[in-house]
Order: C-alpha cells, then structure tokens, then sequence
C-alpha cells in the first residue's frame, strides 16, 4: 500500500522543528520528514515550494510560538512584573520550546539570515524584560543590567552543568529572579 501523500502543513512543520532541535537545520531533510510522518515525499510539495521555503516557515513559527504567542499569553494572564517575566521564561524555555531555540541560537552562528531575525527575536524578549523591571525601577542603567542579567540566566542556565549545594536549580532560580526584582 503506497504512502498517503496529503499531510497538513503543520504536521510538516512539526516535524521539522523537531528535526531541526535534534540535528540543527542539516537535519531538516524531506526525505527524513516524510519518513518520519510516515508519508510520500510528495505530500511536501503540495505545502510548500521548497526546502529553503520550508526552512523559512520553520523560523516564522519558532519565532510566532516563542514570542508571540507567549507574551500574548503572558499579557492575558496578567500579574505582577516577576509573575510575567517568570511565566514568560517558563513558556519560552518549555520542553517544547527550549530545544528549538537552542537549534536556532546554534544555526544563527553560521548564517547571518538566521543571526537577524534572533537577534529581533531577542531583542522583543529584552524589551519585554525591561518593561517589567521599569515598573519598579527608575534608573534607565539598572532596568538594564536587570534585565540582561534576567535573560542571561534564563539562556545561560541551560549551559551550567553545576551542582548548587545541595540546593535544586529550581530553588536557585527561583532565589536568581526574587534577588532581581527585590
């Protein structure tokens, strides 16, 4: 029985995503993908018009699901300036998420395409940390420092192969971000 060759857009794009956090942007292969989904490669063509094409709607979603989405989140939700910028690193570095931003912080190194649209990507993030800390902070200097220190630590900490004292790294963030919106 032959491969079905209709599969949604975003089951492709899924799977890419996932391709691209496991192996960075040389791991995104049609082949690969349709393999995984279990599909005819042709299904690719009928969604997209082409690999490059298809890289590019990858980023477009990893930025959409990352920032978008959850600093839309975060707004609704509401709270203070620690309750947003905590939720919004805990939705920005989630399980789902983390992986693909550290694959696209990876490729940004080797294509300056990719470099752009991070660094716009970081700097909305940035923006929305110094809108926080403004809220109890007067010093255009400190707001900052406090807010690189906020996203240093968000993206730093998953490199930090370090023990803490007996101390879970969650107990330590969590004493990092009271210690920066004291």
């Amino acid at each position: 029985m032959p491969a079905p060759t209709r599969t949604s857009r975003e089951s492709w794009i899924d799977a890419g995503l996932a391709a691209l956090a496991d192996g960075g942007p040389d791991a995104v292969r049609v082949d690969a993908l349709a393999q995984r989904l279990g599909v005819s490669r042709g299904g690719f063509y009928h969604q997209f018009d082409g690999r490059a094409a298809f890289l590019e709607e990858l980023l477009d979603t990893w930025e959409r699901r990352s920032t978008d989405e959850v600093l839309d989140r975060v707004e609704r939700e509401g709270g203070d300036a620690r309750t947003k910028a905590g939720k919004a690193g805990m939705l920005t570095f989630s399980a789902a998420l983390l992986p693909v931003d550290l694959a696209v912080r990876d490729w940004s190194r080797r294509d300056d395409a990719v470099a752009d649209r991070l660094k716009r990507v970081d700097d909305r993030r940035m923006d929305f940390l110094r809108r926080q800390f403004a809220t109890s902070r007067a010093d255009a200097d400190d707001v900052e420092a406090l807010a690189l220190l906020a996203f240093s630590v968000a993206i730093g900490n998953h490199f930090v192969a370090a023990d803490h004292g007996g101390r879970s790294r969650a107990q330590v963030l969590r004493r990092a971000g009271a210690l920066l919106f004291e």
